[in-house]
């Protein structure tokens, strides 16, 4: 059988050059996989799939090491991307679209889960460090930059210090997390559309004190 990522090459070459259509990259982060639907890791594969019905697409179409789909928010094309190289690689798929259409990192908006916060509380972050999560280390190394934006999924934190972390992380949310997280992508969607216009103060008051 041949390995996924040769058929990725094969379905995502074509030639030519970026048409430069596409303005933002925004990108959920998760592992791909049924064992992992619906995991705490995978949060930003729910939030990204919230946005594209929000848009009426779907995100299905393999290139760049990932799956994918294109639409309009705001006035802006807009490529949304499921990372298919496991977490701890979702750097390569970033870094590959974002060279391909030439896109500076403060159009790469990242939807990332984050154990620090209680289930369904979101945090917006212009740039910064990756936090100790390796998708976000991953996607730094592979850019270059720390200087894309940001919005944190609240996860909530492992039960007491023994646990380990990742058993954590990829455990599937309780009905009660679940319902949480799933409340809050409305207004996670309003963020992102205020990040889209450059408006990071209307994005925080969306999503931070909620």
């Amino acid at each position: 059988m041949a390995d996924i990522f040769d058929l990725f090459k094969k379905i995502g070459s074509g030639g030519g050059s970026a048409s430069g259509s596409v303005a933002w990259l925004i990108v959920g982060l998760g592992n791909p996989g049924a064992e992992y639907v619906r995991t705490r890791h995978n949060v930003g594969f729910c939030a990204v799939d919230a946005l594209a019905k929000e848009l009426g697409v779907k995100i299905d179409r393999a290139k760049y090491h990932a799956l994918i789909a294109e639409a309009t928010l705001e006035g802006q094309r807009v490529l949304l991307m499921k990372p298919q190289t496991f977490m701890n690689n979702s750097g390569q798929a970033v870094a590959e679209a974002a060279n391909f259409y030439k896109l500076a990192p403060d159009h790469i908006l990242v939807y990332s889960d984050d154990i620090s916060l209680a289930p369904g509380r979101l945090r917006v972050r212009a740039n910064g460090s990756a936090g100790g999560h390796n998708g976000l280390k991953s996607i730094i190394a592979c850019t270059g930059s720390q200087d894309f934006p940001r919005i944190k999924i609240g996860v909530g934190q492992k039960p007491n210090p023994e646990y380990d972390l990742a058993d954590w992380v990829l455990g599937k949310f309780p009905p009660a997390d679940g319902d949480a997280v799933d409340a809050r992508m409305g207004d996670l969607i309003a963020g992102t559309k205020a990040i889209l216009k450059g408006d990071f103060d209307l994005a925080a008051r969306s999503c931070n004190g909620k």
